[in-house]
């Protein structure tokens, strides 16, 4: 088990007087383990991410087994209690390195420590006595991994800095550890800049199922990329977090599935995980509900128009009308904030009656004003919009609405644009998830494919589509049709390898799936077969007696129909055949069509 707190070292009952942190009285429990030497240390693999080798381990601590302070946290929680958290830390240091020195290790060593022990080790009596005690036990001082851990503020960075500077010209690398656990920080990466971040296993576990894990974790790796940092994935247990790990490049992981603590330093990953590491398919990454413009509005047209105040005259009203033509309203303002509306036909219908102009001209315009205009937030989610569009008060579509930005007024705008970037936003939204389906649409689809393509894997590209749907959906409408699609959409998810093979909602009864699976013609005879037969039953009785249902064609012709059913078009894409997912995705097109005109289930089309 890996500590929340720095530790991970071991000390002979000597190997502490003369140097920070030693324990010299002191009747505790801990304490007196300390001075008899009572601590050892387990190793944990840690490994590459990219051929499967032992990169490093880190060296974690224990006590007596079957004693009260066996656990990690049983010592940490002594330690506390007995104000030797620092002495503490030292002792499982020297401890470690005593270990590995024993084991005659060649390999990097990743050793905990605060920032706090970190200055008073080095800052007390400087590298050159440190790096001497740890050549006497055996252990190259460039092989070493000082891990800092983040569990108390830095109280002096300055001092820090200076401290890391030196470690470094001694050829000790840094290491940030847990990263993203809520107590780290992006200030202290950006100034340390150490040779590897290890992110918490909060954004690591499950990853194979959280798309927003996924994104966090790819947005590190971007950060990692400009502070010349790698990462170490940890907390990797499921092979199914492992293979996204992989395929993301994620340089290094730790976790039990790569390897457990144990006293002796291993010399491979275990084999499940190097299984893992060499298969040549690539993971199917998790993809959100929905796409990410989904919940907000991407744009919203604004029509860029003067304002007015309350003490605009008529007169001068309808003088900024004339100048403007096109403005079908005008915003009313206090200070930058809208407060009105006034719309343009209402008012030009009550300016041009007989001795209006005479005798209100100059008298403000405040009679002609809509004192609860409509006034949307450039950043509205959609779901508000659709109300407004929806709600029985209909006046955007007279009036219009006003836009704001942060409650400043930016234009103006009318309800044909309010329709069409509710319209926009909804169908940018359904090329990451169609939302009938929830499946990934034509942007993860499309990624999907070229990360294959990147990857060199052969797989099988296959183009499903529904038989007399149309016909269908006309006859029985569409919440029926919709359900028809939901039917293929579940059937097709149960023909898939979740690890392997990857199912996408092109739109209507249109799905792409990809297949690593080297049993792809079985899983589409299944398919084909099963959603044939579950299809019938969404037909009256009257249809099943019949055989299918009298419905128009395309040309408004009546004509009988037989039962909905799916034919599938499939491809295999051997490796370094296309460069470019359009490719791919035009050559399983063709399949369908073929699939379609031979109307028999699966077709494969030879290259």
């Amino acid at each position: 088990m890996k500590l929340p707190f720095p530790l991970n070292r071991m000390a002979s009952p000597a190997a502490v007087a003369d140097f920070p942190g030693g324990v010299s009285g002191g009747e505790g429990p801990l304490a007196v383990l300390l001075r008899q030497g009572g601590l050892y240390p387990v190793f944990q693999p840690i490994a590459n991410l990219v051929d499967g080798a032992v990169y490093a381990h880190e060296a974690l601590i224990r006590g007596p087994q079957g004693s009260p302070l066996q656990s990690p946290d049983a010592l940490l929680h002594a330690a506390s209690e007995e104000g030797l958290s620092h002495a503490f830390e030292m002792e499982c240091i020297w401890c470690a390195l005593r270990a590995w020195g024993v084991q005659g290790q060649s390999g990097r060593l990743f050793l905990n420590i605060s920032a706090g022990v970190m200055a008073a080790a080095f800052g007390e009596l400087g590298i050159a006595p440190l790096l001497q005690r740890v050549r006497a036990l055996g252990v190259t001082p460039r092989m070493l991994m000082l891990e800092i851990t983040e569990h108390e503020r830095v109280p002096d960075m300055d001092q820090l800095l200076h401290i890391a500077k030196g470690v470094r010209e001694a050829g000790i690398g840094l290491v940030l550890d847990d990263f993203g656990d809520g107590r780290s920080s992006l200030r202290l990466w950006s100034q340390l800049k150490p040779e590897i971040v290890k992110i918490d296993k909060y954004f690591t576990r499950n990853i194979s199922a959280h798309s927003d894990q996924l994104k966090t974790l790819q947005a590190l790796q971007q950060i990692a990329e400009i502070f010349g940092s790698e990462l170490v994935a940890e907390g990797v247990e499921t092979a199914e977090d492992l293979r996204v790990l992989r395929d993301l490049a994620i340089t290094y992981g730790q976790g039990y599935l790569l390897g457990m603590p144990d006293r002796m330093a291993a010399a491979n990953v275990q084999p499940a995980a190097q299984q893992v590491l060499q298969e040549q398919h690539i993971s199917v990454f998790p993809v959100p509900v929905h796409g990410p413009t989904v919940g907000q509005l991407r744009e919203l047209s604004i029509i860029r128009a003067p304002t007015v105040t309350w003490s605009t005259s008529n007169s001068e009203l309808a003088a900024i009308f004339s100048e403007h033509p096109d403005i079908h309203a005008l915003a009313l303002l206090e200070g930058e904030r809208p407060v009105g509306i006034i719309n343009r036909a209402q008012f030009m219908v009550e300016f041009t009656k007989l001795y209006y102009r005479e005798v209100w001209g100059r008298r403000n315009c405040a009679p002609h004003v809509n004192r609860q205009p409509r006034i949307i937030e450039r950043d509205h989610s959609v779901e508000e919009i659709l109300g407004i569009l929806t709600s029985q008060d209909q006046r955007y579509l007279s009036d219009g609405f006003i836009v704001t930005d942060n409650g400043r007024y930016v234009g103006l705008g009318t309800g044909e644009h309010l329709v069409r970037s509710v319209t926009e936003t909804r169908v940018e939204a359904a090329r990451h998830a169609n939302p009938l389906t929830f499946l990934p649409g034509n942007i993860p689809i499309s990624q999907h494919i070229e990360r294959l393509l990147h990857k060199r894997v052969e797989f099988v590209a296959c183009y499903a589509d529904l038989n007399h749907f149309k016909p269908f959906n006309d006859y029985y409408g569409y919440w029926r049709g919709d359900e028809m699609i939901r039917l293929i959409a579940r059937v097709a998810m149960e023909q898939c390898d979740a690890q392997r093979d990857f199912l996408g909602h092109v739109g209507g009864d249109d799905f792409i799936l990809l297949f690593q699976s080297s049993d792809w013609r079985q899983r589409c005879t299944s398919l084909v077969e099963k959603f044939n037969v579950q299809a019938r039953l969404m037909y009256d009785a009257s249809a099943l007696e019949r055989g299918g249902i009298q419905a128009e064609d395309r040309r408004g012709e009546m004509q009988f129909f037989s039962f909905t059913t799916v034919s599938i078009g499939a491809v295999v894409i051997a490796p370094g055949k296309f460069e470019r997912a359009e490719a791919v995705a035009n050559l399983a097109a063709q399949a369908k069509h073929a699939a379609k005109i031979a109307g028999k289930g699966l077709v494969e089309l030879s290259q």
